[in-house]
């Protein structure tokens, strides 16, 4: 994954060793071993393909704009020896950047789920197809290993086949799902759940909502109905890695007109390029929890900055 910003990353190390390079030989102090200093006319032409390659790799531009400036403030005025490790410098500047963005927020939610007052109320909200349902039978199935009793409330009461779904998923990992009859208002179905969780003392309640597009006007009243009524003390937002800039404008509405506290990105075990999780966490401010590798019920990765930075300039 990655290959191909990670690609254009290396040629950036590359161009700013031949400036340095190209700087000592001119200056007549190869055969010194001499030295010279970054400026910023050095710096133009390599960050301005760096720029693009971010762009094409689905960052969103007001990311990219800060990566530029970290990485331009972190080189410009550099001494530099011909023969020292140009790209350790160069890759030290951007993982800075990126770490930096990507660690803005944290949130750790298994700390979350044991220090929150009984039940914990999730709502799960997004588009279609993104692999909301699927992320919270992963949820549910780490909670579930951590010691932690769940109920699933199936709020998406018009898709037809999403109680079925939920409902296959929580036979599997034996979870009671609280339902109502296709069409029923879906705050209901989560107010009854949060109701059978305190009757029953149930740790987590997972509350899966219908898909909506920010577009979608009544939908969207009703997510927000959802929210006022319940109160869920964690809204998630779940999109896709594979979606780039589509999930970034995704986020920002969802986070706009209803406000989310996470995100989850599924599908990572796909070839993506990179820049919706570095986007999303930047443009919503709001951190990214975990990611989707895979199918199963155990593939659901907590998010490791440090690690997705790794994977970025490694390799």
């Amino acid at each position: 994954m990655f290959d191909k910003l990670r690609k254009k990353l290396k040629s950036f190390s590359k161009t700013i060793e031949e400036k340095v390079k190209a700087k000592v030989i001119d200056k007549g102090k190869a055969a010194l071993g001499g030295e010279t200093i970054l400026d910023e006319k050095d710096l133009k032409a390599p960050l301005e393909e760096l720029e693009i390659a971010l762009l094409e790799s689905d960052a969103a531009f007001s990311v990219v704009e800060e990566l530029i400036s970290r990485v331009k403030g972190e080189l410009a005025g550099k001494r530099v020896k011909w023969g020292a490790d140009t790209g350790e410098l160069v890759n030290d500047a951007i993982r800075g950047a990126l770490l930096n963005i990507l660690s803005a927020e944290k949130l750790d939610f298994d700390e979350f789920v044991a220090n929150r007052e009984k039940p914990i109320n999730i709502a799960f909200i997004g588009v279609n197809g993104t692999g909301k349902t699927t992320t919270i039978a992963k949820v549910a199935k780490k909670l579930l290993s951590t010691g932690h009793s769940v109920v699933i409330a199936s709020a998406d009461t018009y898709r037809a086949g999403a109680t079925e779904q939920i409902e296959i998923h929580a036979s599997n990992l034996g979870i009671k799902v609280i339902k109502h009859q296709y069409g029923s208002d879906p705050a209901a179905v989560v107010y009854d759940a949060v109701k059978y969780a305190k009757a029953n003392r149930t740790d987590v309640v997972l509350a899966d909502t219908a898909g909506r597009m920010h577009t979608s006007v009544n939908l969207m009243e009703q997510l927000k109905k959802i929210c006022r009524v319940t109160k869920p003390d964690l809204i998630i937002f779940v999109d896709e890695a594979v979606a780039g800039n589509d999930a970034v404008e995704r986020a920002k509405k969802f986070d706009e007109m209803i406000g989310i506290d996470a995100s989850i990105l599924t599908k990572l075990d796909i070839d993506i390029k990179g820049g919706a999780a570095i986007s999303i966490a930047h443009s919503t401010s709001k951190p990214i929890i975990f990611l989707g590798t895979g199918q199963g019920y155990e593939d659901l990765m907590k998010f490791d900055a440090e690690w997705l930075v790794d994977r970025l300039l490694s390799g």
